[in-house]
């Protein structure tokens, strides 16, 4: 343990990725149902059935402090935490995240990537890519003795420069045998401040960014969360294990598309 966070054996290490590539295969399947006209209910019957009845595995998310669907489904304006319903329709030019999580023997995998539904707009497009690229370069910053503060820094560095913002209220969070664990990635920060990292600690890089201002509220139902001034928000989330040599990303997803490649 390092001040309280959880160091993976090799072995840990074997059982996350294995939950994690999962997860991720989910998101490889999903895809081309993503389509205007079909409802976010839809989506997310498919993804439980793929878990279920292919995987073999436990969806995670369902039942998790009370939640009631298998993925979570973020459009538009939803910086996170959206919830699957028939009445949901996607339209042409929207942007939605899929977030999905899965227990595997025991170990969690969790993984969420952006998707457009037709062809977006200048501006979502512009927001989609950044976020995606502000991911990357978060996961670039792990290797042993980097420290937090240089994961968050890349994170803000790249968003700033496109004059994004951050959202500050959620964080990425150590995982393995425990959905959340106490470890707090924070997607801004500076250069050497915080925990330092490493080897065998395992984690989620899921940065949020947003179109306006980086303000949020809950809705009502207690789950969903948009920004405040109704701007566009996006989101990558990748885990991620901090190797002796650097890094390993335990989600990749397959057939990455474009710009979208695994890492």
């Amino acid at each position: 343990m390092a001040r309280g966070v959880s160091i993976k054996s090799a072995e840990d290490i074997e059982m996350a990725r294995r939950a994690g590539t999962l997860a991720a295969a989910v998101l490889g399947i999903i895809g081309p149902h993503i389509v205007p006209g079909v409802s976010t209910e839809t989506l997310d019957k498919i993804c439980h059935d793929h878990i279920v009845n292919v995987q073999g595995a436990i969806p995670a998310n369902v039942g998790y402090q009370g939640y009631p669907k298998t993925i979570l489904t973020s459009v538009n304006q939803v910086v996170c935490h959206g919830i699957p319903s028939p009445g949901k329709i996607l339209k042409k030019g929207d942007i939605i995240n899929i977030d999905v999580a899965v227990i595997k023997d025991g170990w969690f995998g969790d993984t969420s990537r952006m998707f457009f539904v037709g062809v977006p707009g200048v501006l979502a497009r512009r927001l989609v890519e950044t976020t995606y690229e502000a991911m990357l370069a978060g996961i670039r910053q792990v290797k042993p003795g980097a420290t937090l503060g240089d994961i968050g820094h890349a994170i803000q560095s790249v968003a700033h420069r496109e004059h994004f913002s951050v959202v500050r209220e959620y964080c990425g969070h150590g995982i393995g045998q425990v959905y959340h664990e106490d470890l707090q990635v924070l997607h801004y920060g500076r250069r050497g401040e915080g925990l330092k990292l490493e080897p065998g600690m395992v984690f989620t890089i899921e940065p949020m960014l947003n179109a306006g201002k980086r303000d949020t509220r809950q809705l009502p139902d207690g789950w969903t969360v948009v920004t405040k001034d109704r701007s566009l928000s996006a989101q990558w989330e990748h885990m991620v294990a901090v190797t002796p040599e650097g890094y390993e990303v335990l989600t990749p997803w397959p057939g990455g598309t474009g710009a979208y490649a695994p890492v």
